[in-house]
């Protein structure tokens, strides 16, 4: 970690000297690091005035999202809630981040029963009574991005997958209560991997969470399967998702090789996935998007 002197400008961005304002937080890190514990650099540490402008990022995310939810139902294609998704986000300002985001060609990933993630929206799949479906938004307003995705029932849902919903969404809150200053996002992992095996469900292993603010995907990777502390230390400032992909049946998955993007349990199970996106501060979270 590279230091400022103690006498010259913080690198928060506050205006004061280093020495009246994150010393002591930087020698907190480095004594943990010296104990042997990942911990974030400065680069992932989000100052006041990023975090305000992810927070104008997230409003279009969040209000894209409630769109979705207020319009969503069977007979509609996957491909219209792609066109919601970009006229919502572009009339207020925004890109989505998906679109050509490393060849991803569209502005939503919409991931249907079996599909843990980015499933690609067309005009050839319909939603029909019965579907789950995971809406995953994400959202860039002046170079800042914010990121969050729900599930949705449509129609008359079965009773396993409905429970599969809510188990999904109820592991994302366990999760969430571990996200405290000065702990590690394994507290979390296992809080939420705990909960789920308790139900009968499994974790997805390969596919996780990340940080997130300045660039779409930044460091840490955020495994939902490790053990209390472990991972990387949640200093305040620490801005990640939280998104564990829960699968009725056994945790394995793979990727469509067609399109080299949309990935499914390897059991044809069903799977559900909440996600938000949090920063962590000096007396908890702040939820930024949901």
């Amino acid at each position: 970690m590279r230091k400022p002197g103690r006498n010259d400008a913080c690198w928060c961005g506050s205006g004061k000297k280093y020495k009246k304002c994150h010393i002591d937080f930087d020698e907190r890190i480095e004594e943990i690091e010296a104990e042997g514990h990942i911990v974030p650099d400065h680069s992932l540490l989000k100052t006041p005035a990023q975090i305000e402008k992810i927070k104008e990022s997230a409003k279009i995310n969040i209000a894209v999202l409630d769109y979705v939810a207020a319009h969503i139902k069977a007979g509609i294609s996957t491909a219209e809630i792609d066109r919601w998704v970009y006229d919502v986000t572009t009339k207020m300002g925004g890109i989505p981040a998906p679109l050509n985001y490393e060849g991803f060609p569209k502005s939503v990933c919409t991931s249907i029963n079996n599909e843990v993630c980015h499933g690609i929206p067309s005009e050839d799949i319909i939603l029909k009574d019965g579907d789950i479906v995971n809406v995953d938004v994400s959202t860039i307003l002046d170079g800042y991005f914010s990121d969050s995705s729900r599930m949705f029932c449509i129609g008359e849902v079965s009773e396993d997958k409905r429970r599969l919903v809510e188990v999904a969404k109820q592991a994302l809150q366990d999760g969430l209560k571990e996200v405290k200053p000065w702990g590690f996002l394994g507290d979390m992992a296992q809080a939420i991997n705990d909960y789920v095996k308790s139900n009968g469900y499994s974790v997805v292993r390969e596919v996780g969470g990340h940080g997130i603010g300045l660039e779409f995907h930044e460091d840490p990777w955020v495994s939902y399967v490790t053990e209390r502390g472990t991972e990387m230390l949640m200093a305040p400032g620490l801005c990640f998702t939280i998104e564990p992909m829960i699968n009725m049946g056994k945790p394995d998955i793979f990727t469509d090789e067609d399109n080299g993007w949309t990935i499914y349990t390897k059991d044809g199970s069903p799977s559900a996935q909440w996600e938000i996106q949090v920063l962590v501060t000096e007396d908890g979270y702040e939820i930024i998007s949901y």
